[in-house]
């Protein structure tokens, strides 16, 4: 599918994104909007009991305009569920607290989060921040649900709940694709984090899944890192790589694909959906073009998904354009809702981890997810999308 205004798109989406972030950054909650009392005070019922969600999210620094996406979706659909009368007895809140993409800060958020009366932990971005979550949860017996590119380690704790298919999952489609188009020699490059290790770690498993030969070559750059030394170009371009599959954020992802292709390496990029498609168009330019992305939701333009419509008919009243993180956040949190609809109001923690675990193939309006998907999920649709080098993004 199409996009031919996607360059500009991008560009306005990461300005507003980022004004936006400005005044998430300072750790405001979001509340479902006041409502005029129906009867005198005296004789009103008693107030529902608000669903309390903890966010920590990089609203600022190497991740930010990630962060601010996601977080912006997720609010989006807790700001539509709290308008609709019917969902009056079960109003949800959500706090959102800027970690700067810093696990220290990521698990310092849980904590208070928790201790100021979250119910969960919800939608945290990066690696080692929904590790740093995933501790906290389990620590104080509450969850951790829809974090943004964990590790598939965490697939295996009972506490964490993941809307999105695993590491796993995006290294098996994405090496498949290498090999469907005679691409034998593989190469990886990652972020020097636990990102870019789970990363790593799961394209070795494809390969194995896939019986194919051992990587042609793998390296390591540092996080956020604005150049790749020449030297990691030549120890790549030795393996003479017919692909490289790279794993991490899209700072250094932009940095890997420009030291590349300076070094005369003419193959293919292929990229994990955690690099953010958005910022990396911003960050590489017209080098982006023939770069490849895996997509873990729908594509945000396709209308002829109820959830995309459902997406784009709550932008319109905002000043936000669509973007994949975005659309995920707003997935995320419709899911949570659902997951709180299911176990009822008043419901305890035991009662909302029982009904995220019953969730194993819920139509979240024409995109099905499974709340306990193990490290390999087939079924789970990812999408492989091409970026031209004017924006335009072709499923």
């Amino acid at each position: 599918m199409k996009n031919n205004n996607a360059g500009t798109t991008r560009r306005q989406h990461l300005l507003g994104a980022v004004a936006t972030g400005a005044a998430l950054a300072a750790g405001l909650t979001v509340r479902a909007p006041a409502r005029a009392q129906a009867r005198p005070a005296a004789a009103a019922a008693a107030p529902a009991r608000k669903l309390v969600l903890g966010q920590s999210v990089p609203l600022t620094g190497a991740a930010e305009e990630i962060g601010v996406a996601f977080a912006a979706g997720a609010k989006l659909y807790v700001d539509a569920w709290n308008a609709r009368p019917a969902n009056a007895a079960l109003p949800i809140e959500l706090r959102q607290l800027d970690d700067g993409y810093d696990a220290r800060r990521a698990g310092e958020n849980a904590r208070r989060l928790i201790a100021e009366g979250a119910d969960l932990l919800f939608g945290f971005v990066g690696a080692d921040a929904a590790l740093a979550g995933a501790e906290a949860a389990r620590a104080s017996g509450a969850v951790l649900f829809a974090p943004f590119a964990a590790p598939d380690s965490l697939r295996e704790q009972a506490t964490v709940f993941h809307v999105r298919p695993s590491l796993a999952d995006e290294a098996f489609r994405m090496v498949r694709h290498c090999l469907t188009l005679g691409q034998n020699r593989i190469a990886v490059v990652a972020d020097d984090d636990t990102l870019g290790r789970a990363g790593l770690a799961a394209v070795n498993q494809a390969i194995a899944e896939l019986k194919h030969q051992p990587l042609a070559a793998t390296a390591f750059v540092p996080v956020n890192s604005t150049r790749v030394d020449p030297a990691v170009a030549a120890a790549i371009n030795k393996g003479q790589p017919q692909a490289i599959i790279v794993a991490g954020l899209f700072r250094s992802t932009a940095s890997v694909i420009r030291a590349m292709r300076a070094s005369g390496y003419g193959g293919s990029f292929l990229n994990f959906s955690a690099v953010g498609i958005d910022p990396l168009f911003v960050a590489v330019g017209k080098d982006i073009n023939g770069v490849v992305v895996s997509q873990v939701v729908p594509s945000p333009r396709r209308v002829a998904v109820p959830v995309v419509r459902e997406y784009l008919a709550a932008l319109e009243e905002t000043d936000q354009t669509a973007s994949y993180e975005s659309l995920e956040g707003f997935i995320a949190a419709k899911a949570l809702a659902e997951a709180a609809r299911r176990a009822g109001r008043g419901a305890d923690r035991a009662a909302l981890q029982r009904a995220m675990a019953g969730m194993t193939d819920y139509d979240v309006g024409g995109f099905r997810i499974n709340l306990r998907a193990g490290v390999r999920d087939p079924s789970r649709p990812i999408d492989l999308v091409t970026v031209t080098a004017d924006g335009r993004v072709i499923r």
